[in-house]
Parts: C-alpha cells; sequence; structure tokens
C-alpha cells in the first residue's frame, strides 16, 4: 500500500474503530485517508450507554473483560490515552481501577427462597464429567453444526456450574456445540473462580464511555472522519485476474444518493452484521418493539455478497433465521434513592461493583442483575444509581407477573424483580427502568458449519475485508470485545501486510501445565 491509499469502514462499531487504530499506528495511513460510514447519528455499535439522570440511562448490555485473555484490546488499548486520567493508557487505568474494586461475588446464584445457593460445588455427576471431556476433546469439523444438547444429558442443564456459566456468557442450550467448546478452552481459568467471578475486569464506567469515547477521541485527533447518518445500500463489485474485488460503495446520505469510487489501492472493510441489530427500548408504561432485520437493512449487504459469492462470503442465514433461538432482553433502571443498592448490598454482601451478576437460578426469565460501581456513567449526579440486568428465557411467564418478559413495560419487569428478592415496593417509587429486546443478541452462538462465517480477508479478495463477531477466528470466541478486536487487527495486517505478529491466543492449558480434562475431573 501506499501513502495515498483511502480505506472505507461500514459501521462504527468497536471493530472499525480498531481496525482504523491499527492501519493508523502500525499501517502509517494517515488518519486523513481513513472515512468511518456509520448509518446511525452515534458511534460504538454493541457498545452503547447513553441518557441522563432526568429520562433515564439505557445500555443493551455489558462486556465482561479479563486480563488474561484480550491479547488483542489491550495490545489495542495500551496505545489510546484516557480521558479521565492524564499520562496513563486507557490500559492503564482499567488495570488501576481493578487493583481498587476487585471481583468477589458472594451471592451469585440465588434460589426462589431467596437464599443463596452454595457454589463451592460445580453439582457435576460422573456422567456430566465424562460427557464435558467428550466435549471438551472432539474435532470441530466432526462436531459440525451440532448443539450443546447433543453432547451433554438434561441434568447437566440443572447443576450449579451451568447456571453460572449460562448466565456468565449469555449460553442456551441450543446454541453451538464448538463454541461452548471454545469457551470451555479460552476461558479455562474460569473454572476455578467461576463461582465469584474473580476473573472479571471493569472498565472505570460503562464500555461506550471507557472504551468507545477515548477511541474515537484519539482517531479525531489523528484525522479519521466520521461520516454519520450515511447508510451503504449496496457494494458493487468486479473481478480483475482472478481476485475480488470491491469498485463503487452506493449509499443514502442525508436523503440523497451518493456514489464513492474505491480506486486502485484503496481498501473496504465491511462490519458485517450486528448482535444487537433490530433492537428496541420500551418505558415505564410499555414493552419494547419487536423488530426484525427487515425493519433496520443491518444484513443486506451481507446478504448481499453471500448471494453472488456463496463460496468465500459465508451464510448470513445460519445465523439470522430463528429469533426465537437467539433473542433475550435486558433493562437498565436508574434511581435517585440509595434504598434498593443499600439493601442489595447488604444482601448480597457485596459493594456496588464488587459481586458481579447476581442470577434468580428458579426465575422463569432466568433473570440476573448486576450492580456496578457508581458512577457508571460519565455525566451521572452522585445522588444517582444506576443497574442493569437481563433474561435468557424472556418468552416465558413470570413468576410473579403473569405474562412474558418481552410483553413487559419497565413497571412489570420491576415488580418481577422484587419478587424475587422480597423488596418493599417502595424502594422503587421513583424508579425508571428502560426495557431493551435484541433479537439476535446471541445469534453469533448459532450452529453453524465450516463456511458459514467467512474469513476476516476471504480467499481471492484484493481490497475487502469483514469485521465483526460473524468471521472465522480460529479458536477464538464471539460475543466478546476481543473477537472484534483480534478480527480488525488480522484483517488490516493481511491488507496492509504488515510486519508484525497478530498477539497470539494465550494457551492457559500449556502456561498452568494441566489440560482442561484435569481441571474437569477435579471438579464435583
Amino acid at each position: 500500500m501506499n501513502k495515498n491509499t483511502k480505506a472505507y469502514l461500514i459501521g462504527a462499531g468497536i471493530g472499525s474503530l480498531a481496525a482504523a487504530a491499527f492501519m493508523i499506528r502500525d499501517g502509517k495511513i494517515k488518519g486523513d485517508n481513513i472515512s468511518i460510514l456509520e448509518a446511525n447519528s452515534l458511534i460504538g455499535g454493541s457498545l452503547d450507554g447513553a441518557g441522563n439522570p432526568e429520562k433515564g440511562y439505557s445500555l443493551r448490555g455489558g462486556r465482561m473483560l479479563t486480563t488474561d485473555n484480550y491479547e488483542c484490546t489491550w495490545d489495542l488499548y495500551k496505545s489510546i490515552p484516557s480521558l479521565h486520567n492524564p499520562g496513563k493508557s486507557v490500559f492503564e487505568e482499567t488495570i488501576d481501577f481493578n487493583e481498587l474494586h476487585k471481583s468477589n461475588s458472594k451471592a451469585r446464584l440465588v434460589d426462589k427462597r431467596r437464599a443463596k445457593v452454595p457454589v463451592s460445588s460445580m453439582g457435576f455427576s460422573m456422567q456430566d464429567r465424562m460427557e464435558l471431556l467428550k466435549l471438551s476433546q472432539a474435532d470441530e469439523a466432526e462436531m459440525g453444526n451440532s448443539t450443546i444438547t447433543d453432547w451433554l444429558s438434561p441434568a447437566f442443564f440443572e447443576t450449579e456450574f451451568w447456571y453460572m456459566w449460562a448466565t456468565t456468557f449469555a449460553f442456551q442450550p441450543w446454541h453451538s456445540a464448538v463454541e461452548f467448546k471454545r469457551y470451555l478452552h479460552r476461558f479455562m481459568m474460569e473454572f476455578s473462580r467461576i463461582e465469584t467471578l474473580a476473573g472479571v475486569k471493569r472498565t472505570i464506567y460503562n464500555q461506550y464511555d471507557s472504551l468507545v469515547l477515548p477511541l474515537q477521541t484519539w482517531l479525531k485527533q489523528n484525522g479519521v472522519q466520521f461520516i454519520m447518518d450515511c447508510q451503504v445500500q449496496r457494494l458493487t463489485h468486479t473481478e480483475r485476474d482472478g481476485q475480488f474485488m470491491i469498485t463503487n460503495l452506493h449509499c443514502l446520505r442525508g436523503g440523497a444518493e451518493e456514489v464513492i469510487t474505491i480506486n486502485d489501492g484503496d481498501l473496504v472493510f465491511l462490519q458485517n452484521a450486528s448482535m444487537t441489530d433490530a433492537s428496541s427500548l420500551g418505558s415505564m408504561s410499555s414493552a419494547p418493539e419487536k423488530r426484525n432485520k427487515l425493519d433496520t437493512g443491518g444484513w443486506k449487504l451481507w446478504e448481499q455478497l453471500a448471494a453472488d459469492r456463496p463460496d468465500i462470503m459465508g451464510k448470513p442465514e445460519a445465523f439470522n433465521s430463528c429469533i426465537a433461538q437467539s433473542y433475550w432482553a435486558s433493562f437498565t433502571v436508574t434511581l435517585k434513592d440509595p434504598r434498593f443498592f443499600n439493601l442489595m448490598q447488604k444482601f448480597s454482601g457485596n459493594e456496588a461493583g464488587t459481586g458481579g451478576l447476581v442470577t434468580f437460578k428458579d426465575s422463569n426469565w432466568l433473570m440476573s442483575i448486576v450492580l456496578a460501581h457508581q458512577p457508571h456513567f460519565i455525566n451521572q449526579p452522585a445522588d444517582v444509581q444506576v443497574f442493569w440486568g437481563y433474561a435468557l428465557f424472556p418468552d416465558r411467564i413470570g413468576n410473579y407477573v403473569a405474562k412474558p418478559m418481552s410483553e413487559c413495560s419497565g413497571t412489570e419487569i420491576l415488580e418481577e424483580l422484587l419478587g424475587h428478592l422480597r423488596f418493599d415496593t417502595e424502594v422503587f417509587a421513583n424508579a425508571n427502568c428502560i426495557p431493551c429486546r435484541m433479537p439476535y443478541i446471541t445469534s453469533m452462538f448459532m450452529p453453524r458449519s465450516v463456511g458459514d462465517r467467512p474469513l476476516p480477508v476471504p480467499p481471492g479478495t484484493k481490497n475487502f475485508a469483514f469485521i465483526s463477531q460473524f468471521v472465522e477466528v480460529a479458536d477464538d470466541v464471539v460475543f466478546t470485545v476481543e473477537y472484534s478486536v483480534r478480527a480488525a487487527q488480522m484483517a488490516v495486517y493481511q491488507l496492509l501486510g504488515i510486519d508484525r505478529q497478530v498477539p497470539p491466543i494465550t494457551a492457559h492449558d500449556k502456561i498452568l501445565g494441566t489440560k482442561i480434562d484435569a481441571l474437569i475431573k477435579a471438579f464435583k
């Protein structure tokens, strides 16, 4: 590539932001030559976080971080200055924050009696251990598109381990057995601390304020162009000397059609699909609207490319064809009364920011909540508290509200939560609960076959790459910030021919001098 190379990144999620940073830092591409095209008015993609004390705060999810993994993420953020601590990088400020606020959950699971469930035992039977061993050692090619239930017996899904593992990582029994196996290996170290979540690392604020904003600031300072409210509707392409090339981007910007010509030497990066595509928010009085991909067009570009070149562009239909198996709901609660936080801290034994998820294991919705360190938003006043929760089974009738969570308003979700906690209704007298429906939130976990996910740089392509949760990165796991950042780094290094190694995935089996089978055998 030459100094005049221009790069166009479609979508302003963490993958595109990371790719732009790697192009500048490691590829020596001028920021002025990098354009990020975003259909919405905000950047950050799934790493969102917005609101105010009056109308309420909202974030669709919260991402778990570790320092034992996330090699590419920390490689990036060691180069990004903190917005809050002059002289420190985002990585350094995150490490310092977690030294002060260490995770040590004392109420990971709560049962229907409102009792904290003992979790010193994983609840494995001999059959569970044998089946886990078989799954962990299976060959991915032979596993194909099998599900977790194809490998594990019904009793396994009642173990304490499953309730903790499933709610920590958002797994469902019908999800991909290959992805579950990858998680067992990638997060092997969490076996010994899943009950306390001691391995979890948190950012100072929500991930938008702590990860997206400092990266956006650095990119803007380096000249990167952010083109908002610009929807790329179609990519035209050709083949030259046997190589696939993007030639034009057809955009709709401000109601007007535009065509961006991709010249020789230019590059195009596409965030193919999004886990939070077609998400919708409700209110204290209304449930979120039910949407799908036809309402947003978030999968459209990938579907167009896959229809033209199914041999190299993957199969989006493997992931977006069954909302019933890929959606769940979350909610964000804004409080102006400290009573709920005080009661939760007394009940759980954890100060806010140290306890992680509290899962109500007998909840029909399989509801969990987490109280982050306050403030959780940069503009959050000292007398306001914010917490987040989610449920893996929003299509089921509640224990205390006679309707599925997907049809519930914020008021009804709080009523269900109070039922599980046995708290008086007064603690939520002035609460504002904003529910969120996400139809494709775990679509990356859907059972898949080899080839369903394209490579970051598909074979035979000259100027094009995918960056998202829907590409194939050997041995790494989706539903993590790391996956998007790693895909971005791989794509940038390959297309630009950068002579620097992408940080390898840490092999904890070798580091610990043990194997996953020994760990599984050790737990009862």
